[in-house]
């Protein structure tokens, strides 16, 4: 498990790739700060329009795009070994090759608590766990799982060496007004949090140490997810929104 100073952590994808002090939440509040997702070579924004709202969130199309790994860490080591709090590092890739490139250079670094892998919705059973075993090494490595596969690859998962699983946002569709095609992408918003929830409860009775995260809107929510048996809430949208309210630092 680990050890954490206040359960209450950042998405990957909502504070940017390093703590920043005159951002919109106090970072004394966050347990560990989860950056941006790195890849082992720069993306590029997606094209196209890449946010699509609709009654229960927002639908994100964004390509993940990233500065890489080698860019990255010349450009935030410094500021992560510095900051108020542990770093963890979300990372993605699509081959396991490529996450043996990535963890090592974290290993290498001050002030990282973790690694956060991002798995796509589209990974197979196979795959996923080829690509865990090839981020064992000296770090705990936290599996970032879309939520409507988390129940299928959590064990799994965790056999193959996982201290947790984190739940990642959903894959959906909406239609767009203007070309009247779909467009698909990651969900976001209060719409997904009853679902976040029951899984979170079905991680936790099955003994499988969870970070829950999905549509958590206001405290009330987070704290009912630690209740539902998570030991740590990433919050999104809520932090985007600078709708959180943090009470008494805890």
């Amino acid at each position: 498990m680990l050890d954490l100073k206040s359960p209450w952590l950042n998405a990957a994808g909502s504070l940017g790739y390093a703590p920043d002090a005159h951002g919109p939440i106090p970072l004394s509040d966050l347990g560990a700060f989860v950056t941006n997702p790195i890849s082992l070579r720069p993306r590029r924004v997606a094209a196209g329009t890449r946010l699509f709202e609709h009654a229960g969130g927002v639908l994100l199309h964004t390509g993940m795009p990233n500065p890489g790994l080698a860019n990255s860490i010349r450009r935030y080591a410094a500021k992560w070994a510095r900051a108020g709090m542990p770093i963890i590092p979300h990372l993605i890739a699509e081959q396991a090759d490529e996450v043996r490139k990535l963890v090592p250079r974290f290993e290498e670094l001050d002030n990282i608590l973790a690694i956060e892998l991002g798995l796509d919705r589209r990974v197979g059973q196979t795959l996923a766990i080829d690509l865990v075993k090839a981020a064992m090494g000296e770090l705990p490595l936290i599996a970032r799982v879309p939520l409507e596969r988390t129940m299928q690859l959590a064990e799994g998962l965790m056999q193959t060496g996982a201290v947790a699983i984190s739940l990642g946002p959903p894959s959906g569709a909406l239609m767009s007004g203007t070309t009247a095609s779909l467009h698909h992408g990651r969900l976001y918003g209060s719409a997904i949090y009853p679902q976040a929830l029951a899984v979170v409860e079905g991680l936790a009775a099955a003994g499988i140490p969870v970070i829950g995260a999905g549509g958590v809107a206001d405290r009330a929510q987070g704290v009912a997810m630690l209740a539902a048996g998570a030991f740590a809430v990433q919050l999104d949208i809520a932090l985007w929104k600078g709708d959180w309210e943090w009470e008494n630092g805890d």
